[in-house]
């Protein structure tokens, strides 16, 4: 078991008899070296049982591992690398919306030690407009502010050797994002070109409030920007509140302002009492994460792990 596939499970029960297609094709091409963890986050459907069933018919060793919840794509993936047992790593979606070949990509940089980690690109994505305007949007302030490294279209899919994958598992915490994580590290890194393919089976269950959380993690467990552009801010609110108030003193020395003191008092008051309460949050999300840290608290937890028959007896 030279080549070790991850593939993260959540609501695929379509596209799983595609899938187990596409990984027989994938064991000819890699020559019968391939071991195949399935990681299924506690996904609603039938995924599991349709893998339960169909994993002692596979030509290839495969592990059936099952969450008692849903922990996240990234949590189910940390798992799958922990329990695979190659020397080379690969990252698959079980969407089937990057294309096979990706993977057959990955484990030939690695096995020709040209990089410790392959990084799959975005070149293009067949999704819906609004979509691949949001994505866009959202990585390129990114990687302007937090990873300049990040490519442009994002990450989804990576893989990695052992050395890598050994230093990525250690990292334990919560409320992260392992794609952040991955340049976080370094080593050598090759970034490999690939076409978003179009999803022909199910929905997506990428939704807005999962985004949203997933870019909160992206950002406050990376960068302190945030803190240091309301120090800007609040620099800069303090030289208006002193031409304001040089203003004021003016107009009430010179009698033009017949109520002194009333509405720039009003407007100050408002603008920096918001201000504390902005400051006040940020903050506080900060020393969340950090309490949420020292509680360590396993990042998934597994409730039945299955193999085939396939393994070598010990």
């Amino acid at each position: 078991m030279k080549y070790s596939i991850v593939i993260p499970v959540y609501k695929n029960r379509d596209s799983i008899p595609r899938l187990l297609e596409v990984l027989e094709q994938l064991r000819v091409d890699l020559e019968n070296n391939l071991e195949v963890v399935f990681v299924v986050d506690g996904s609603p459907d039938e995924s599991h049982s349709i893998l339960f069933a169909a994993i002692n018919q596979l030509n290839f060793p495969a592990q059936l591992i099952a969450h008692s919840r849903n922990f996240g794509s990234f949590a189910a993936i940390r798992t799958g690398l922990i329990q695979a047992r190659g020397e080379f790593f690969g990252v698959m979606a079980a969407d089937l919306q990057e294309p096979p070949e990706l993977l057959t990509a990955f484990f030939k940089s690695l096995d020709s030690n040209e990089c410790d980690v392959t990084i799959g690109t975005r070149s293009g994505r067949k999704d819906a407009w609004t979509s691949k305007l949001a994505s866009n949007l959202f990585w390129s302030i990114y990687k302007k502010f937090v990873v300049p490294e990040m490519p442009k279209g994002g990450v989804d899919v990576f893989g990695c050797n052992k050395l890598f994958r050994n230093q990525l598992i250690n990292l334990e915490e919560s409320r992260s994002s392992l794609i952040a994580l991955i340049f976080w590290l370094g080593f050598r890194r090759k970034f490999i070109s690939y076409e978003r393919l179009e999803r022909t089976e199910g929905v997506s269950s990428w939704t807005l409030s999962k985004k949203i959380d997933y870019m909160m993690d992206s950002v406050f467990a990376f960068t302190d920007y945030p803190i240091r552009f309301l120090i800007k801010i609040g620099t800069l609110g303090c030289l208006v509140s002193i031409i304001v108030s040089a203003a004021v003193l003016i107009g009430h020395i010179s009698g033009q302002i017949k109520v002194p003191g009333y509405a720039p008092t009003i407007l100050v008051s408002l603008f920096f009492g918001a201000l504390n309460i902005l400051c006040i949050g940020l903050v506080g999300v900060y020393s969340w994460r950090g309490y949420e840290n020292t509680k360590n608290r396993p990042l998934a937890i597994t409730s039945l792990t299955h193999q085939n028959d396939k393994y070598p007896k010990q």
